[in-house]
């Protein structure tokens, strides 16, 4: 496991294992009972086995679709003692074309994070990602902001 001693860490970690569409590296993140509620497909994905399936076949997708996704943290709040943290956040991934350059889309969700420490170095125990849902279509707002 990479050694994520601060918050920041993991959120950088994030961010350059999506761009860059490196699996392993997006995992380090992740403890091995990771718990995660998720606004795509499956109502959860538990241990870390499963979420490298998940993660993988994202990844393939955006690497098929020849996009690069960055990712961008705002309104970021972090709750931290010596051995548990929390964060939520707005998280915006970015589509951009892979050989152009040009931005593609956009979407922003609501994420809330659990951390735990083990031996210095952090490592996230439960992702809970969500949406507002619009009232009249049941359909998820994805850039109320």
């Amino acid at each position: 496991m990479a050694g994520f001693t601060k918050v920041q860490d993991i959120l950088e970690n994030y961010q350059s294992s999506v761009y860059e569409k490196d699996v392993e590296k997006f995992l380090t993140s992740y403890a091995a009972d990771i718990q995660m509620f998720d606004c795509w497909e499956s109502w959860e994905v538990k241990g870390v086995s499963s979420l490298r399936d998940t993660v993988t076949r994202w990844f393939t997708e955006l690497s098929e679709e020849g996009v690069l996704l960055k990712v961008s943290f705002t309104d970021l709040v972090v709750e931290e003692n010596p051995d548990l943290a929390f964060f939520h956040c707005a998280v915006t991934f970015a589509a951009h074309n892979e050989e152009s350059g040009d931005k593609l889309r956009q979407i922003t969700n609501r994420f809330t994070y659990c951390l735990k420490k083990e031996n210095g170095v952090w490592a996230i125990t439960h992702e809970h990602s969500s949406l507002p849902i619009n009232g009249e279509t049941g359909e998820g707002i994805f850039n109320l902001r």
